[in-house]
């Protein structure tokens, strides 16, 4: 199936955090407390994702105070953090949501995302995942992790489902 063809059928995007959503990176401060930097485009993406009418969430195996303000922040009510088994997460979240593998983007960065990569209609990965997760994905995104890896596959979901000429005019000049 053509990667056109799987993009078309989602309806669910899930994100893992750190390394997709972030650099990876977590800073931890004096008092015990962390911070992590978060892409703003990806953030817009996930916004125009939601108004497009698809049901973005995130899966993480860390749970962090940052990762829940930005879900918050972004309005993401599907929020799984420090999972054991992300695998069984997913398979509640899809449960829940009512949607088949197919119907299902997961953008995962290291060896704890392979198996929902492997069960989801449409595999996908920041450029800088490890060489084992992107040698077995559909798509590679040409950016890191938070530098617009998940605005890319926004775009490529919404354009594929005809939907990205929408968000573009809402957002120029009217004539």
């Amino acid at each position: 199936m053509s990667l056109q063809t799987k993009a078309s059928r989602i309806r669910l995007l899930l994100f893992d955090v750190d390394g997709v959503l972030t650099t990876g990176e977590v800073v931890m401060h004096a008092d015990g407390s962390e911070s992590k930097g978060f892409h703003i485009r990806d953030g817009a993406a996930i916004v125009w994702a939601q108004r497009a009418g698809l049901t973005v969430g995130l899966l993480s195996a860390r749970s962090s105070g940052a990762t829940a303000h930005r879900a918050a922040q972004l309005a993401v009510r599907i929020v799984e953090q420090g999972v054991k088994s992300k695998l069984k997460a997913y398979e509640q979240i899809i449960r829940d949501a009512r949607v088949d593998d197919a119907d299902v983007a997961y953008m995962g960065d290291d060896l704890l995302d392979l198996q929902v990569l492997a069960r989801v209609g449409l595999s996908a990965a920041p450029a800088d995942a490890a060489p084992e997760v992107r040698e077995r994905v559909d798509w590679v995104s040409t950016v890191g992790g938070g530098r617009g890896a998940v605005r890319e596959l926004v775009e490529l979901v919404l354009r594929a489902q005809q939907r990205w000429d929408d968000v573009l005019r809402q957002h120029l000049p009217q004539a």
